[in-house]
């Protein structure tokens, strides 16, 4: 399997990193991604990287709830980055109407902004949305060229959503929100295109079921994968086979 949400390098891990990482390849886990969040994340995130290659991805972006008023230095920094060397994604980015609608115009601003990096860049984007997945879907289809791809980190919305996101050559990822009973995502999961699904936890936070509330770590992903696969009324081998084609595919290991 292959985790492709997972913020590892995050203070809640600190203590005991190495035994997380343990337990991740114990899982079946081939290769982790770490969207990087702002600033502040960047040299945990590097060194963890470091520590760990061919197993612990980086990438580089901003998050949008560290989009403030000067947001464009946080964005300098970033781009900075990403003429240094190689990253296999832009992101953690996006909108979020959940927290605070202040920086809402800003927010919308960065995104942009990071998509002409992706562009340039030819890389894809890993798209964070919590409240704002239709304004963001619009805000991506504003944007589209033929080269632009990425996920829709957390993807918990309709099948009709889903639809409008696959026909945009993006990917859903699907994590800890899938598993909980009042996220109606057992209607919803069998319908999706299987070729569009990538595995995350999106650790430390939205543990899966029956772990909820706890401290989420990529070695749940399985319980993710599970319950996908029971959703579908398939092997989970089969599940695990196709959503590691697909995040290869994704963000083009070839390792």
């Amino acid at each position: 399997m292959i985790e492709t949400h997972a913020h590892i390098y995050a203070e809640q891990f600190k203590e005991d990193i190495d035994h997380v990482l343990e337990r991740s390849q114990e899982a079946g886990i081939e290769k982790i991604v770490m969207p990087n969040i702002d600033h502040t994340s960047i040299d945990g995130m590097m060194e963890l990287e470091e520590r760990n290659p061919s197993f612990c991805y980086a990438t580089m972006g901003l998050h949008p709830c560290s989009v403030k008023k000067d947001f464009e230095k946080e964005l300098y920094i970033i781009e900075e980055w990403l003429g240094k060397r190689e990253f296999v994604a832009i992101g953690e980015m996006g909108t979020d109407l959940y927290w605070d609608k202040t920086f809402q115009d800003q927010q919308v601003e960065a995104f942009k902004i990071q998509v002409e990096w992706a562009k340039q860049f030819k890389k894809p984007i890993i798209i964070h949305c919590r409240e704002s997945l239709d304004l963001t879907i619009d805000l991506v289809e504003s944007l589209k060229t033929d080269e632009l791809t990425g996920v829709f980190h957390c993807f918990n919305g309709s099948a009709e959503q889903a639809e409008r996101i696959v026909g945009l050559d993006f990917y859903l990822g699907l994590g800890g929100v899938t598993t909980f009973k009042n996220a109606g995502m057992d209607k919803v999961v069998p319908e999706l295109d299987l070729e569009r699904i990538v595995l995350e936890t999106d650790s430390p936070y939205l543990a899966p079921t029956p772990n909820r509330g706890k401290r989420n770590e990529p070695a749940f992903l399985e319980l993710i994968a599970q319950k996908i696969a029971d959703y579908r009324q398939m092997s989970l081998e089969d599940l695990k086979t196709q959503t590691t084609s697909n995040a290869i595919k994704l963000f083009q290991f070839n390792d």
